[in-house]
C-alpha cells in the first residue's frame, strides 16, 4: 500500500502525525505499508513557490492513496489567487480526477451531549453525504473579475454540469445506498437553476437502474433546514459541489464537532485522497489542541474504499470508539466529567486501544 502523506498547513502536521502512528501499528502487525511525504498548500508555496508542486502531484499520481492534513493560513491571503493554498487542493482533486467526495456524519453515542442539538434529535445519526467534487461553480468557465465599460467591476462564476458528470456521481450514491438503508435524497435547486434541473432529471434516470432504492428530492434551502430539524430522516444525500460543501459542514456539527468527520475523495477506480472535513485551524496550530480523530477515521475510510481491507478499517473505528468510551476528549468535544487531552495524547489513546 503506497500512501502519499501530505501534512499541509496549520494543524495538518499535528493531526497527520497521529494518523501515521495508527498506520505504523498496522504496519508492525504485518500490513505492507509504504509512506512518502510531500508538500501541498502553503507548505508547497513555501518550499517551491507553488501550492501544488509538480513533485507532489507526481507522488500522488504514483501512489495508491493520499493522506492529506489541511491547507491554508492567513499569511497566504494576500497572494495572487493561483498561488493560494486552496488552489493546490482544487488542483490535486482535478489532477487525480477525484470526482466523488464521501462525508459520513456519524454520531458516536458518547458524544450525544457534545452536539448543539438536543440528544433526542441526533442520537443514532448516521448520514452519508456524497458530493460531486470536480464540476459545478468552482470549476465552471467563464469566471473572473472584470471591469465594465462604465468602470464598474463585475464578478462572474459559472455553474455548469454535464449529464455524464451527474450520472457518475449518482451511481456512486446509489451504490452506497444499496449497502445502507436504500434511501437517496438528491439535493438541488431545480426551481431556480437550470443546471440543477438537469441534475434532477438525470438522477431520476439513474434511479431506474436501482429499483430497490427510494429516491427523493429536496431543494437545498429546505435540506439545510431539515438537517437541523430532523436529520435522522436522511440516509444518503447526493448533491453538487457547492451545495455539498455547505451542507457537509452543517452536518458536521450534528456530530458534536467537525473534528470528528473524516472524508474520502475517490476516482472511478476507488483511488482516493483521504482527509478530515475541517480546515487548518491556524489559531490553534502548534498548541497540541487539535482533534486528530477525523484524520484517523479517514485512514479507516482509506483502508475500506481504496484497499478493500474491511477488517483493518473496522479495527481503527473500534479503537476510536474505545478511546471515547474511556473518556478521552480533545477540547472541541470535551464535556464535564470527561478527560480533556491534547492532540498527541488522543492519538496515543487510539494507538493503545489498537
Amino acid at each position: 500500500m503506497k500512501i502519499a502523506v501530505l501534512p499541509g498547513d496549520g494543524i495538518g502536521t499535528e493531526i497527520v502525525a497521529q494518523a501515521v502512528k495508527v498506520l505504523e501499528v498496522l504496519r508492525s502487525d504485518g500490513l505492507k505499508i509504504e509512506m512518502e511525504y510531500g508538500n501541498i498548500g502553503g507548505a508547497g508555496y513555501d518550499a517551491e513557490g507553488d501550492p501544488l508542486p509538480e513533485s507532489t502531484l507526481a507522488l500522488a499520481q504514483a501512489s495508491d492513496a493520499v493522506l492529506l492534513g489541511a491547507v491554508g493560513g492567513p499569511q497566504y491571503d494576500t497572494l495572487d489567487r493561483p498561488l493560494r493554498p486552496e488552489r493546490g487542493l482544487l488542483r490535486i482533486r482535478k489532477g487525480l480526477n477525484l470526482f466523488a467526495n464521501l462525508r459520513p456524519a456519524l454520531l458516536y453515542p458518547e458524544l450525544a451531549s457534545a452536539s448543539t442539538l438536543k440528544p433526542e434529535v441526533v442520537s443514532g445519526l448516521d448520514i452519508m453525504i456524497v458530493r460531486e467534487l470536480t464540476g459545478d461553480i468552482y470549476f465552471g468557465q467563464p469566471r473572473g473579475i472584470s471591469t465594465l465599460a462604465n468602470g464598474e467591476r463585475e464578478g462572474i462564476n459559472t455553474m455548469r454540469y454535464t449529464e455524464s458528470e451527474v450520472r457518475r456521481i449518482g451511481r456512486v450514491a446509489f451504490d452506497i445506498a444499496m449497502k445502507r438503508n436504500k434511501k437517496v435524497c438528491s439535493v438541488d435547486k431545480a426551481n431556480v437553476l437550470e443546471t440543477t434541473e438537469l441534475w434532477r432529471q438525470v438522477m431520476i434516470e439513474v434511479a431506474r437502474d436501482y429499483p430497490e432504492v427510494e429516491l427523493s428530492h429536496m431543494y437545498v434551502d429546505n435540506a439545510a433546514m431539515q438537517l437541523v430539524r430532523a436529520p435522522k430522516q436522511f440516509d444518503v444525500v447526493v448533491t453538487g459541489n457547492i451545495f455539498g460543501d455547505i451542507l457537509s459542514d452543517e452536518a458536521s456539527m450534528l456530530t458534536g464537532s467537525i473534528g470528528m468527520l473524516p472524508s474520502a475523495s475517490l476516482d472511478e477506480n476507488n483511488k482516493g485522497m483521504y482527509e478530515p472535513s475541517h480546515g487548518s485551524a491556524p489559531d490553534i496550530a502548534g498548541r497540541d489542541l487539535a482533534n486528530p480523530l477525523a484524520t484517523i477515521l479517514s485512514v479507516a475510510m482509506m483502508l475500506r474504499y481504496t484497499f478493500a481491507d474491511e477488517a483493518s478499517a473496522t479495527r481503527i473505528e473500534n479503537a476510536v470508539k474505545q478511546a471515547l468510551v474511556q473518556g478521552y476528549r480533545t477540547g472541541d468535544i470535551h464535556t464535564e466529567g470527561t478527560n480533556r487531552v491534547g492532540c498527541n495524547a488522543m492519538g496515543d489513546a487510539v494507538v493503545a486501544a489498537l
